[in-house]
């Protein structure tokens, strides 16, 4: 019997494979634990049609991270830290600080977990930040830090 999965499964496929299983397989485990459901035609094409719609989702997440990595290029996140000894940073600037800032400053949703710092910011001065949009795209802002 012909059956489309709607789990990964860990013995016959990923989520959205054709498998062929044996009759009673998929009528005593497959079709009642609703990890897979038989592969006629409607429920092909509904999988043809989930995977057009997940397709065109992907594209359009794809658009709107492409436009905010072009207008991140324009914006500049200001982030004030006390000084500490020899005019450096008293601790250091961090993803999460950076986040919060351009939350308060531009109203921008940045995931801190996606702000890729190579290195803490321990100093004054300006630098440009990656942050990964998607898993395709990755924009630059920059961060100015300044004496409080």
């Amino acid at each position: 019997m012909k059956v489309i999965l709607l789990q990964d499964v860990k013995s016959l496929g990923k989520e959205g494979d054709v498998v062929n299983v044996s009759d009673g397989y998929a009528r005593n485990f497959v079709i009642p634990k609703k990890l897979g459901v038989e592969a006629n035609d409607k429920n092909r094409n509904d999988l043809k049609l989930k995977k057009q719609r997940e397709a065109k989702e992907a594209a359009q997440r794809l658009a709107e991270a492409q436009k905010l990595a072009q207008d991140l290029e324009k914006v500049t996140v200001e982030v004030k830290m006390k000084a500490g000894e020899g005019g450096r940073v008293f601790g250091s600037v961090s993803a999460k600080e950076i986040a919060q800032e351009a939350k308060k400053q531009h109203n921008l949703e940045l995931d801190k977990k996606k702000i890729q710092l190579s290195e803490p910011i321990k100093s004054f001065g300006s630098f440009e930040i990656p942050i990964r949009l998607h898993p395709q795209v990755t924009g630059k802002f920059t961060l100015k830090v300044t004496e409080a």
